[in-house]
């Protein structure tokens, strides 16, 4: 049979029980997820079929209200949203969440703290489940006030206080895993290049001295130029300019590391023969088309955005606030052409 539209209103739980021939309780019980042992499987099975019959959805406000959640989770932003690498979390919180069968509403602030807190009040008043906020770059947030009980967790950066759980990569270690992968290839003279006031270049940096105190290299050069193409451009041609220039370099980030090559390039330097390079982040759009494609440590974004929804949805589930906790995330290497043996 096909399905019936009803001219002028949307199907009620009534019209499915009047066509199914049973009480309106049995509807009830099957979209509230307690037929299990008060119906017969016979019978959910009608009551589901005259539903699809009708057209008949269940009223999602009401139902969240009788079990105190609207199965709807806030996401607040800095700049993520329009970020075309940094939204694989997005996607990664929004298919764990829409498998849990919540749905994410999202604002990008763009890191007006005036917004946020707007963005905030807006979201609770809309009666979300929880906040999830995510930052483009890691630092200490301080999170609008508003917030107060509502369970929240950050992605990509640090709550000011402690009091929040919080997902993280594990920058320190892809630091160390950065500056291995020159080690194994027999560099010795490593520069680091790039970084910005944030907690990931003290992280990466910390990594980057953990790998060579544990080969028992000396420390090379380190240029805290910035994150661009052209910062990392104008510290290359500096920095291999000299005499005594490094043979392998590490980056911020991968447009740093593409500056780093075209400076190179520049000098007449040869990628992976006189010189190799280590990007960070894993920028495709960038890491896959540079001459040669570059060899980078990637940032976890989906896994990030899938593991901070996880987190916030056991809270939501057990009514419990998350607890306080910081999880840090593998940063694999992505090898490429950019890195080879040490010249002799």
């Amino acid at each position: 049979m096909g399905r019936v539209v009803v001219a002028g209103s949307r199907p009620t739980s009534k019209d499915v029980a009047k066509r199914a021939g049973v009480s309106h309780t049995a509807v009830s019980f099957v979209f509230n997820g307690r037929a299990e042992g008060n119906l017969s499987p016979a019978t959910q099975e009608r009551i589901r079929a005259a539903a699809a019959e009708l057209g008949y959805r269940p009223d999602a406000v009401a139902r969240g209200l009788r079990r105190r959640r609207t199965a709807v989770i806030g996401l607040v932003t800095d700049h993520i949203a329009s970020s075309p690498f940094a939204g694989e979390l997005l996607t990664g919180a929004m298919e764990t969440a829409w498998a849990a069968e919540h749905l994410v509403l999202t604002v990008d602030s763009g890191g007006d703290p005036v917004k946020e807190a707007a963005a905030v009040d807006a979201l609770l008043d809309r009666r979300v489940d929880g906040i999830l906020y995510a930052a483009m770059s890691p630092y200490r947030v301080a999170l609008p006030d508003g917030l107060g009980d509502t369970p929240t967790v950050l992605a990509n950066c640090l709550p000011a206080g402690d009091d929040r759980a919080a997902v993280l990569p594990d920058d320190r270690a892809g630091g160390a895993t950065a500056t291995r992968a020159l080690l194994d290839a027999g560099h010795r003279r490593i520069a680091v290049v790039g970084g910005i006031d944030d907690i990931a270049t003290a992280e990466r940096l910390a990594g980057h001295r953990d790998a060579l105190a544990a080969a028992g290299v000396a420390e090379g050069p380190v240029r805290h130029a910035g994150g661009d193409l052209s910062d990392g451009y104008a510290a290359a041609l500096h920095l291999l300019s000299g005499p005594d220039r490094p043979t392998g370099v590490t980056c911020y980030n991968d447009r740093v590391a593409t500056g780093v090559l075209q400076a190179a390039a520049r000098l007449g330097l040869s990628v992976p023969g006189d010189l190799s390079v280590v990007g960070f982040d894993d920028q495709r759009m960038l890491s896959e088309h540079t001459a040669p494609p570059l060899t980078t440590v990637a940032l976890p974004h989906r896994a990030m955005g899938e593991a901070a929804v996880g987190l916030l949805l056991a809270a939501v589930t057990g009514s419990t606030a998350p607890p306080p906790v910081v999880r840090r995330l593998e940063c694999p290497l992505v090898v490429r052409g950019s890195v080879g043996p040490a010249p002799r």
